[in-house]
Formats: C-alpha cells, sequence, structure tokens
C-alpha cells in the first residue's frame, strides 16, 4: 500500500498503532506521519464526539501516543 493511500485512512491500513510501529515497508519518518495523522483523525472524533455526533467508537488515542513515544524512543 502506497504511503499516501495509508495517510488518507491509518486505521483502514492496521488493526492498531502497533502495527505502524511493525512495519518494514516504512520507514521511521514515514511511520510517524502515519501515527501523526492517525492523531490528527483520533482527535478530530473526540471533538465531533464532544459536540454531540458520534463515530466510530475505538479512536485509540492513547495508543497512537504510546506508539509515538517508542517510536521516537528508538
Amino acid at each position: 500500500m502506497k504511503l499516501q493511500d495509508i495517510l488518507t485512512d491509518p486505521s483502514a491500513a492496521y488493526g492498531s498503532p502497533d502495527d505502524v510501529l511493525k512495519d518494514n515497508d516504512l520507514t521511521p519518518a514515514e511511520k510517524l506521519k502515519v501515527l501523526d495523522q492517525w492523531e490528527f483523525d483520533a482527535r478530530e472524533l473526540q471533538v465531533a464526539t464532544e459536540e454531540n455526533m458520534p463515530g466510530p467508537e475505538d479512536c485509540y488515542l492513547e495508543d497512537i501516543l504510546k506508539a509515538k513515544d517508542k517510536l521516537l524512543k528508538g
């Protein structure tokens, strides 16, 4: 899958944020881009939920932040 396709919807490409870390086809910088996009999407979902516009239940924000931390710490 191309990076641009993954960035469109990371949750469709990966089952969990840790799966991004395990993807040997992506560079560390690309993995960070994917996780950044996934975090953005999750935060947008939280805002929508707070405004009574429910979306999918699993936004994985905590898992995304943990995965980003693992990636940045090496």
